[in-house]
């Protein structure tokens, strides 16, 4: 099969298309032709990291083209070849207290596809779990690919505990900030405003269902007393900083964005305040399993999300596009691009 890999270069040369031998699957194993695989701002912040050789990719679906036996994890799961599937970029034990109660990213064990551990799905083929996989229905089949972002920020907003009339802000407009409006406008919150510096990013949160957009330097003096929920989408250093200024008293702060640079911020402007913060990533199965509905009752369009679809040979270039100030909002890689 073909699969872009890691080279361990900068820039556009950060990836190569190589050839690798086609997956076989093991017990509790489906083997999926990808359709589609959307490119993540962790993918941005972790690929410098990697060494040669991975095959990165963590959002992605395709079509069921092999199943190994059904005596392993999730092996009573109930799939067939030409089945449109979304698999969680996650597996793991399905014994211990955080895979029974499908919190599988947080098992002791867990593997993640993608980064480095399983091979990813920037390829022809990929192989997953069973037991972390949902059918998608009724869409187009690179579609697939938006159930796992839109899992993420469904696991942001639900555990930002959204009240009635709650004054909203999302720091960032890019996947997982749209993600998380898509969420906000079908709930009770009041007013959703999103910050952006990118005009093409703003116009995407107005499409995700934000009430107003606004630059960051517009954000402190847009309410008067604060936001009661920051939803930080970014992963920048100083963001954190940022959410503290922007949240009200007894406010709450939940941080998506991943940053893997140091930061700081001051304490004390959330101790004087008594700001809640959580930080979250990933999501429960059930909240993949929700994102999936979601997007197979075609509440979700993908127009609203994505702004590109790209072939393999475009991996390194769009990787480079997407580490600068951009207006792009969800790019896909479907292997059968040319």
């Amino acid at each position: 099969m073909r699969a872009a890999v890691t080279t361990g270069r900068a820039g556009a040369d950060a990836f190569e298309v190589t050839e690798l031998p086609d997956p076989t699957p093991g017990p509790g194993d489906l083997v999926l032709r990808v359709a589609a695989n959307g490119i993540c701002g962790s993918d941005l912040s972790t690929a410098p990291f990697l060494p040669p050789g991975v095959v990165m990719g963590h959002e992605f679906a395709g079509e069921v083209v092999a199943i190994g036996p059904r005596s392993g994890p999730g092996g009573d799961t109930d799939f067939r070849v030409g089945d449109l599937v979304a698999s969680m970029p996650v597996r793991g034990c399905h014994r211990c207290r955080a895979c029974l109660a499908g919190d599988i990213a947080r098992c002791p064990s867990a593997q993640t596809l993608g980064l480095g551990v399983l091979p990813g799905a920037l390829a022809e083929f990929v192989v997953v779990g069973a037991a972390e996989s949902v059918r998608v229905e009724g869409v187009d089949p690179a579609e697939g690919a938006l159930v796992e972002p839109l899992a993420v920020g469904l696991h942001a907003v639900t555990r930002a505990a959204i009240a009635p009339d709650d004054r909203v802000l999302v720091l960032g407009a890019g996947p997982v900030g749209t993600a998380a409006l898509h969420w906000l406008s079908r709930g009770v919150a009041g007013e959703v405003i999103c910050s952006d510096p990118s005009p093409g990013r703003r116009a995407a949160a107005l499409d995700a269902g934000a009430s107003a957009v606004c630059v960051p330097d517009e954000v402190t003096g847009y309410v008067e007393d604060g936001f009661d929920v920051v939803i930080e989408c970014v992963g920048k250093p100083g963001m954190v900083a940022s959410a503290l200024d922007a949240v009200a008293t007894h406010g709450r702060i939940v941080v998506a964005g991943v940053c893997l640079s140091e930061d700081r911020f001051m304490p004390v402007a959330g101790v004087v305040k008594e700001v809640s913060i959580h930080f979250v990533s990933y999501y429960t199965r059930a909240e993949f399993v929700t994102a999936a509905a979601e997007l197979s009752s075609g509440a979700v369009g993908s127009s609203t999300l994505v702004s590109a679809i790209v072939g393999l040979d475009a991996v390194g270039r769009v990787f480079t596009e997407l580490s600068e100030p951009n207006d792009h909002r969800k790019v896909l890689v479907a292997p059968a691009v040319e």
